[in-house]
This record gives structure tokens, C-alpha cells and sequence, in this order.
């Protein structure tokens, strides 16, 4: 499967994006667990479990909607804006599991499969909201270069 590639573009040095989001690794990840997650819901009963289930679904849902809205974005610091929000609904997506896990609404065997998919979409998702940030600087630097 190809993946999106970031090049530099037009003359003013901004990147020129592929808009295809369904092409972006992290964003199947994040896809495929948001899924997991939501199944895994369904088997949360009881008050509690409502409670739990409406902040984890809506938490892990943020993941992938952000970096497929933040992919449309023209540049890569707004791009990286958008992959730190997802980032930040992934970390709280964590949290919702352990407290469900912890309140046994959540099996143990299903919570740590999740949790390791979560684990790897959080480093997928840092690695690349590092990669953006760096572009970003050499596209700003080139920039000023360019002014001097």
C-alpha cells in the first residue's frame, strides 16, 4: 500500500499534500482500533458501563477524524496541530480503558490487546507530529533564506 508523500511544492516552499487521509498508515491503525474499541463497548452494561462507554467511544473516535481532517490541511504545522489532538484523544482514550478495565467492564485479555494497538498508534502518532514539526522548521528556515 503506498503511502502519502510530502514534498516540498510551489515557490513560496509550502508542502504540496496528497488529501488521500485513507492512505496513511496511522490512520488505518487508529481505524482499526477505534473499531475494536467501539466492539468492545457493546459488551458494557449496567450505568457505569453507559458513562464509560459514551467517553471512550468519543475519545478514541477523535483519533482518526483528526488526522483525516488535519492531512487537508495546507501546511505542516496545521497538520501537526491536528496530529497533537489526536494524540491528546489517544492518551485519553487510555485512561477511559484502564478505568474500564479497572471497573471489570473491560475482559483483561481484551483490555491489553487494546491497549497495545493504543501504544502503537500513540508512537505512530508522536513520530509523526515529530517528522511535521521538523519539515515545518526547514520549510520556515528556507524561507528566511530566501528573504535575507
Amino acid at each position: 500500500m503506498e503511502e502519502t508523500v510530502f514534498a516540498v511544492g510551489s515557490t513560496d516552499c509550502e508542502l504540496a499534500r496528497m488529501p488521500d487521509f485513507k492512505k496513511l498508515t496511522v490512520w488505518q491503525k487508529a481505524r482499526n482500533l477505534t473499531v475494536a474499541i467501539i466492539r468492545a463497548c457493546e459488551e458494557m452494561s449496567g450505568s457505569t458501563g453507559t458513562i464509560v462507554r459514551a467517553q471512550l467511544v468519543r475519545a478514541i473516535m477523535s483519533v482518526p477524524s483528526n488526522i483525516a481532517e488535519g492531512s487537508a490541511k495546507r501546511s505542516d504545522r496545521e497538520f501537526a496541530r491536528f496530529v497533537r489532538i489526536a494524540l491528546g484523544s489517544a492518551t485519553e482514550s487510555d485512561s477511559h480503558l484502564i478505568i474500564a478495565n479497572d471497573l471489570a467492564l473491560i475482559p483483561d485479555e481484551i483490555f491489553r490487546e487494546l491497549s497495545v494497538q493504543l501504544e502503537d498508534v500513540k508512537k505512530m502518532l508522536t513520530g509523526l507530529e515529530k517528522r511535521l514539526t521538523a519539515d515545518a522548521g526547514k520549510i520556515a528556515k528556507g524561507k528566511n533564506a530566501s528573504r535575507s
